[in-house]
């Protein structure tokens, strides 16, 4: 299903560093999503997909009270949003949405520079699976399939979404959304995630808590002087990973991102300490969130008990409460929970198997069609993220993997087509 000329693309796209601003440090390079979305395009263009938008989203849209907290700051320096535009491809003219299929893929990867290479059967590199191997084996699926059904373009709609702004916590609020409200859905919406080629009707969303203590440094000669963070949220991190453990079912807990400082020679009186927490359902968000205000309290009580009568952190011990806030950088997204029975099945027609049910969704940008109206929505991709080493050292993206995606997607707009007959 790929050619050459595909491989030589994905090559090319892997080439181009593209780690959202919220991912690279101060010393990365700065982020080629500009460049990156134009070989897109025009390799796009070589047949039929024509560039309807590709541009940042605006102020206002990250200025939004549920956009997360680092990105809404982010924001006020305009060169935040500039570096991060999305691209929209369409095939032919518009069509109703009951008549149109929409792709969203993204461009942005994680953080991490990957040596790039292919040895004829395996793709290496950052993005090679998140997502930038799939969005190439895409293209070459709706290039198959317009060449075996000339209606796709004419009566049968296809748009692509090549969004920014899905890695780092940004979580679609500056990418995929607004491309979404700006009418650019379809019947059928199809977002290109790692899934070892399942298709997933389900999305989790995510909220992001910290826990953050503002109290005095001290000098390593007199610890006790001071509040010391560093005890402090290192005894909070394990309490709420025990407490939280066991009160949520529907999604994951991660207790990470703690930091005081860097130094042995003094006593950081301040710090933080970040959760994210996902969620299928906007009750379990509920519930998450009363759980880990009570999970920080108790924690709080306990850290007080505990070190009442130490030596060293008396004064933690009994400024924690005051010294201590949760706040929270990310909330009130919401997730999606299902597709329609018709797209299960067109989709089990195609003996495209079913993500398992009993098997936790992840969190992607296919949130921001939940509540669409006249829309159903599934991800689907090739590769896992674990499996894959997406995220991490020796992300692979393997040919053959990208080779069925590709078909799947051949096979997918066919039988859409079919499904959906003459206008």
């Amino acid at each position: 299903m790929l050619r050459p000329a595909d491989h030589w693309l994905l090559l090319d796209l892997l080439e181009l560093p593209t780690a959202g601003p919220l991912e690279i440090e101060d010393t990365g390079p700065p982020p080629r999503l500009w460049d990156a979305q134009r070989v897109y395009a025009e390799a796009a263009a070589e047949f039929g997909l024509d560039t309807v938008r590709h541009a940042p989203a605006d102020l206002a849209s990250a200025r939004r009270p549920d956009v997360p907290s680092v990105v809404r700051a982010a924001a006020e320096n305009p060169d935040f949003l500039a570096c991060q535009p999305s691209l929209v491809l369409r095939l032919g003219p518009e069509q109703p949405r009951a008549r149109t299929v929409m792709f969203n893929v993204h461009l942005d990867t994680v953080a991490g520079i990957e040596p790039v290479a292919f040895d004829g059967r395996r793709f290496h590199g950052r993005g090679a699976i998140d997502a930038k191997g799939p969005a190439v084996a895409l293209l070459a699926g709706i290039r198959a399939a317009c060449a075996r059904e000339p209606r796709l373009g004419k009566d049968i709609g296809v748009l692509v979404q090549a969004v920014s702004g899905e890695e780092g916590g940004a979580l679609g609020t500056i990418g995929t959304r607004p491309l979404v409200e700006a009418g650019y859905v379809g019947r059928l919406n199809v977002f290109c995630e790692p899934t070892g080629g399942r298709y997933l009707p389900r999305a989790t969303a995510a909220m992001t808590a910290c826990v953050r203590v503002d109290g005095q440094d001290a000098i390593d000669d007199t610890p006790y002087a001071g509040h010391n963070a560093t005890v402090l949220l290192g005894f909070l991190s394990q309490h709420l990973a025990q407490a939280l453990d066991s009160r949520h079912t529907d999604g994951e807990v991660c207790v990470a991102g703690l930091h005081t400082g860097r130094l042995h020679n003094r006593v950081y009186g301040s710090g933080r300490l970040l959760l994210n927490l996902s969620y299928a359902e906007p009750a379990s968000a509920a519930h998450l969130e009363q759980a880990v205000t009570t999970a920080v309290r108790e924690g709080l009580a306990a850290f007080r008990r505990r070190f009442a009568h130490s030596r060293q952190f008396a004064r933690t011990a009994a400024d924690a409460e005051s010294i201590t806030r949760l706040d929270w950088h990310k909330r009130g997204l919401p997730a999606l929970t299902g597709a329609d029975p018709w797209t299960e099945n067109l989709l089990t027609g195609l003996d495209i198997p079913r993500w398992p049910a009993e098997q936790p969704a992840f969190t992607c940008d296919a949130i921001w069609l939940a509540g669409v109206p006249d829309t159903a929505t599934v991800v689907l991709g090739p590769g896992t993220l674990d499996g894959n080493n997406a995220h991490a050292a020796g992300e692979f993206a393997d040919l053959a993997d990208l080779d069925a995606f590709a078909d799947t997607i051949r096979r997918l707009l066919l039988a859409f087509a079919t499904e959906i007959g003459a206008p």
